[in-house]
């Protein structure tokens, strides 16, 4: 990290940083209001997730990440842009999901560009995973929480696909993958595709109602 990052490190990380526990979330008390709630799972760099909840101040956005330099670019963009809406978890998001958010509680969960884990032997590494799915699914809202991913890598897309359509608790909502909703700002990893030739798969599922 540069002298920036550590910097918005040390100053903000105690105002908009939390570390990943077993103690449940207040999250009236953590943003300061009680709002619609989107969690973002592997929030990289923060240059995405800074875009979307600059555009969206109606939600509150909680970014889970464990890659330090990544939550540190985060910290400046809040800082830089003056956002109020943004906090970050730092620590594994199944454990999060599992520990301290409760069910039935979130407007969104994005899974954006995760790793792919392209090795077969390296597959029960993926985010995307019936036990995974099933969790993330409990915690959206019954009737309006959506599941939102993406990726540019398309055997993982068609595995994605064959999950979250298998998840019973989960409804698709296009016919297959998901045209690219405007809302959703490109990212680093999804740059980088296009300039490799690489389709973006969106996927975008929402909980049936209760």
């Amino acid at each position: 990290m540069g002298d920036r990052h550590h910097d918005a490190l040390s100053r903000l990380w105690p105002s908009y940083g939390l570390d990943v526990s077993s103690t449940p979330l207040d999250f009236p008390a953590l943003f300061g209001r009680a709002a619609p709630l989107v969690v973002e799972i592997g929030s990289g760099m923060g240059d995405a997730t800074a875009a979307m909840a600059a555009a969206d101040p109606a939600r509150d956005y909680l970014a889970v990440e464990v890659h330090v330099p990544g939550i540190a670019s985060l910290l400046s963009h809040i800082e830089t842009r003056g956002l109020r809406n943004v906090r970050i978890a730092r620590g594994d998001a199944i454990d999060l999901m599992r520990e301290m958010v409760p069910p039935d509680r979130l407007a969104a969960v994005h899974v954006f560009f995760p790793d792919p884990w392209p090795k077969l032997k390296h597959h029960k590494r993926r985010i995307i995973q019936p036990a995974h799915v099933a969790l993330l699914a409990s915690r959206l809202l019954p009737g309006s929480g959506v599941l939102h991913c993406a990726t540019d890598w398309a055997p993982y897309a068609e595995s994605m696909l064959s999950v979250l359509s298998a998840e019973p608790s989960l409804v698709n909502t296009a016919d297959g993958f998901a045209p690219r909703p405007p809302h959703r700002a490109v990212t680093h990893f999804e740059r980088r595709a296009a300039r490799q030739g690489r389709d973006v798969f969106d996927l975008v599922f929402r909980r049936r109602a209760a």
